[in-house]
């Protein structure tokens, strides 16, 4: 199998979450995550919730909203997962899983959900390689395994 030569780069990703009540959503992603939103439409069609470099797309769902509270709708790597596990909390919001956890995949995480029951992960990564685990694919090595064997 051939593939066409990459001339484009990606630049970044934006899950879109379907919510159920925008303005519920909207001010939760600004007042407990921190947030900053714009939005399109009166009453809001389409939103996107930004901080940092890190999106979320927000629009509504109709019917009830497409989830799975048992996989991440999103994850979201952040420089001190520490920090933002503590401003979440202090702003209250509910972390199902508990506290910070190391994983296999060379990250410290948490996990919480929003009011539409998505399940949005923050992580730190704990190797030097600052791109994260999935991201070295393509130069011969993987962030947690080394060469690739082929």
């Amino acid at each position: 199998m051939s593939s066409a030569p990459r001339v484009h780069q990606l630049l970044r990703a934006m899950p879109v979450l379907e919510v159920a009540d925008m303005a519920r959503s909207l001010a939760f992603y600004t007042s407990k995550l921190g947030f900053d939103v714009d939005t399109w439409g009166e009453p809001a069609s389409f939103a996107i919730a930004q901080r940092g470099t890190a999106t979320l797309g927000l629009v509504p769902a109709k019917g009830a909203p497409a989830i799975s509270a048992h996989h991440w709708s999103a994850y979201i790597y952040v420089t001190d997962v520490d920090a933002l596990h503590a401003e979440l909390a202090a702003n209250g919001v509910v972390l199902p899983d508990g506290p910070i956890t190391h994983t296999e995949y060379a990250c410290r995480d948490f996990t919480m959900d929003d009011p539409d029951g998505h399940r949005i992960a923050f992580g730190q990564v704990l190797k030097p390689d600052p791109l994260g685990p999935g991201l070295s694919c393509r130069t011969g090595r993987d962030t947690l395994n080394g060469p690739h064997q082929t």
